[in-house]
């Protein structure tokens, strides 16, 4: 990221005030943890007024054979592959008619890179079979896709569809426990519990954001919790260094 930029965006943050200790919320109502979550995602707003789907993509197509192969690799390796896949291979019938092994070069360096060109074979055979070469714009008709589970259908539903979706990938489903918003393990209970909390309209931003920050600041082992926004909401302050110099030392701007 240019540095013109990181200070731009650090210049819109709000500032942090940081708890004496961590926060205990045992006794919460509902209602308690709905204020308190809202509260927790304005301050995200402000602090990542750039979230966004960090894969490349123009068309649904592009957006669901990325989040296809963003499963076990990073999104800045995708990003890598995704030109040359998309300029080979532009609609359904060219994933459905594929060269195995040219389609596996491609890939390699995704990792799995054999069960993805798998999926990605069946995929567009999938498409063309039942659905003219369109992607479905419908969660229940995604999720029959080859390679595609809720996750990707709603990833897909919310940034190239622009119907609401909560994106339950790592990153989100380890800050929602963290955060005390819900104990559940399963991603689909995840999904819907969240999903109570707030308002619909703001399920895929929601999901941005707290990709944003899990990748930035409330890293899995490390969390720097001396330099979080919502430090003061959080019942798990302090799993991370709560010095500020310490702490800021771990937030990931990416470049």
């Amino acid at each position: 990221m240019p540095i013109q930029r990181a200070e731009a965006l650090a210049s819109v943050e709000p500032p942090i005030k940081l708890p004496r200790k961590a926060p205990v919320f045992t006794g919460e109502t509902s209602t308690q943890l709905v204020r308190r979550a809202r509260k927790m995602h304005k301050v995200l707003t402000e602090t990542y007024p750039d979230a966004h789907c960090e894969l490349d993509f123009s068309t649904p197509l592009e957006l669901l054979v990325a989040t296809i192969l963003s499963a076990q690799t990073t999104d800045v390796t995708v990003n890598k592959v995704t030109p040359t896949l998309f300029a080979k291979y532009p609609d359904a019938i060219a994933y459905a008619e594929a060269d195995r092994e040219e389609m596996e070069a491609i890939l390699k360096p995704t990792g799995f890179f054999r069960a993805k060109t798998n999926s990605l074979l069946k995929l567009g055979q999938a498409l063309v079979d039942d659905y003219d070469g369109v992607v479905p714009n419908k969660l229940e008709e995604l999720v029959k896709l080859p390679g595609t589970g809720r996750k990707t259908a709603n990833v897909v539903l919310g940034n190239a569809f622009g119907i609401p979706g909560i994106t339950v990938d790592t990153h989100f489903g380890r800050l929602v426990r963290r955060f005390g918003w819900t104990t559940e393990e399963d991603p689909v209970k995840v999904e819907h519990i969240i999903g109570d909390l707030f308002p619909k309209k703001d399920w895929t931003m929601l999901s941005h954001r707290l990709i944003f920050h899990g990748r930035r600041r409330c890293h899995a082992k490390k969390p720097a919790c001396g330099a979080c926004p919502i430090a003061q909401w959080c019942p798990s302050y302090g799993t991370g260094p709560t010095d500020p110099d310490l702490a800021a030392k771990l937030v990931k701007i990416p470049a």
